[in-house]
């Protein structure tokens, strides 16, 4: 009930992004059930319609992908202060975020039912004439089980999906404290050097307790018997005057569930994205894998897939890395202001924006190498009007991903946007940014998707 109520009070925006997610949902469910149609009517084509359900993998991750980053930019679930006082915690945010995206998700499989029925009921009154008779299996019964289950698998992937995404997650540092040795090979916990004597002085070894606040690695001030610090006379260079420890260990900020926030360097800037080697080797099997499938069979088959795989998660292993590197070389050699502010931005959005535009990279290369691939042999997976649904599906929630992680990064830059224009910056400056950044990335992503693509269609070629 809370999550209806919260679906009815938002915004347009984020109606429209929750529509798409259904409107996706609708195109991979309908494809799901065109192979459970096309498996119908040939029984005995068991290769050719286990080919056509493994296609189906490709829609159903990028529907899944698309809803974790409508989750993630949901206003609604976002935490706010005050909310975990009406029981409203990050853990009952998270089961909020994942019902909405079932219910989107049941919506849009609710209507790919519909509309499979509404073909199988009178397959001539429709576009789909000659083409829908292959996959609709009209003198076939339709199974419920088996269309049930189908239909669950978008609904399913994607509410486990954002759950796992934005779980609430422990703000305290995870990092353990090291062992350390104190004299004669003893373990002790003090982060101050003693002083010479301070080992054999009366009672320096007995009732030792942390003093208030201090953390688990036991920090300065030796609590005695009384409670009060023991000082000791004879230590030379130690602050008699230096008030202890008092309060605990800053902690960094909560983790909202939405996304860790950006490492920063000691100077301040971000730490570059680490993953660029890793991604460069995968691209690089991804592409030998292309090779050897081209060579060792001229038609489709399955031996291709692995390489698309491998080639798409090199792609987005490598984009962050490229996406930081553009950053930097946005404010080199004497950079300016709109300069130094794009390059900053990208350096500090890398990750969020960098996995995203990897994901239409490895779409692009994609499309251009089945092209290039199906296209001579004529024979293709999906044939007519389900070609052009999986390939709508998949493009459009690569491409409606990247807006949301950029109106994710956009909402995230609010306050230090507002903060510059307290100070003063004209708006012009902010929109010459962000006009900048997105030339950068387009001069940088489209001849490196070209590349890959070509590189991916060469086999082929010969």
């Amino acid at each position: 009930m809370l999550a209806l109520r919260l679906t009815r009070a938002a915004r347009p925006a984020v109606h429209l992004r929750r529509l798409l997610v259904a409107a996706a949902a609708a195109g991979t469910g309908f494809l799901l059930l065109a192979c459970l149609g096309y498996a119908l009517g040939h029984p005995d084509a068991s290769g050719p319609a286990a080919l056509r359900l493994t296609w189906c993998a490709a829609p159903l991750a990028a529907t899944v992908y698309f809803a974790v980053a409508v989750a993630r930019t949901d206003p609604a679930t976002r935490p706010r202060p005050g909310l975990s006082a009406v029981g409203l915690g990050p853990a009952r945010l998270m089961a909020v975020s994942a019902l909405s995206t079932a219910l989107a998700c049941a919506l849009g499989c609710a209507l790919a039912l519909l509309s499979f029925l509404r073909l199988r009921d009178d397959p001539a009154g429709l576009p789909f004439d000659g083409a829908a008779a292959d996959f609709l299996a009209v003198d076939q019964p339709l199974p419920v089980p088996a269309t049930l289950t189908l239909l669950a698998l978008v609904p399913a992937a994607a509410t486990a999906t954002v759950a796992l995404v934005l779980r609430p997650r422990d703000p305290r540092p995870t990092a353990p404290a090291g062992r350390r040795h104190g004299r004669f090979g003893a373990f002790g916990g003090a982060a101050a050097r003693e002083g010479f004597g301070a080992y054999g002085r009366f009672g320096a070894r007995f009732g030792r307790r942390p003093a208030a606040g201090a953390g688990e690695g036991g920090q300065p001030g030796h609590a005695t018997g009384s409670g009060t610090a023991a000082a000791a006379p004879g230590d030379a260079g130690r602050d008699e005057t230096a008030p202890g420890p008092t309060a605990g260990p800053v902690l960094p900020p909560p983790d909202t569930g939405r996304g860790a926030p950006e490492p920063a360097a000691p100077g301040g800037a971000p730490v570059a994205p680490a993953g660029l080697p890793w991604g460069v080797a995968l691209l690089a099997a991804g592409l030998a894998a292309h090779a050897y499938a081209g060579r060792a069979s001229a038609g489709p088959s399955l031996t291709v897939l692995p390489g698309w795989v491998l080639t798409a998660a090199g792609l987005v292993l490598v984009s962050p890395g490229l996406t930081h590197l553009c950053g930097l070389l946005l404010q080199a050699v004497r950079p300016g202001a709109l300069r130094l502010l794009a390059g900053r931005v990208l350096m500090a959005e890398a990750a969020r924006i960098g996995r995203p535009l990897g994901v239409v990279c490895a779409v692009g290369s994609a499309g251009y190498a089945v092209t290039a691939l199906y296209g001579g042999a004529g024979t293709v997976p999906f044939t007519g009007p389900l070609t052009t649904l999986g390939a709508l599906v998949v493009a459009g929630c690569t491409v409606a991903t990247l807006f949301t992680a950029a109106v994710e990064a956009r909402q995230r830059r609010a306050d230090t946007v507002a903060a510059l224009l307290r100070l003063g910056a004209p708006a012009v400056l902010l929109r010459g940014a962000a006009a900048l950044r997105t030339l950068a990335l387009l001069a940088l992503f489209g001849p490196l998707t070209l590349a890959v693509a070509v590189l991916s269609a060469l086999p082929a070629a010969r």
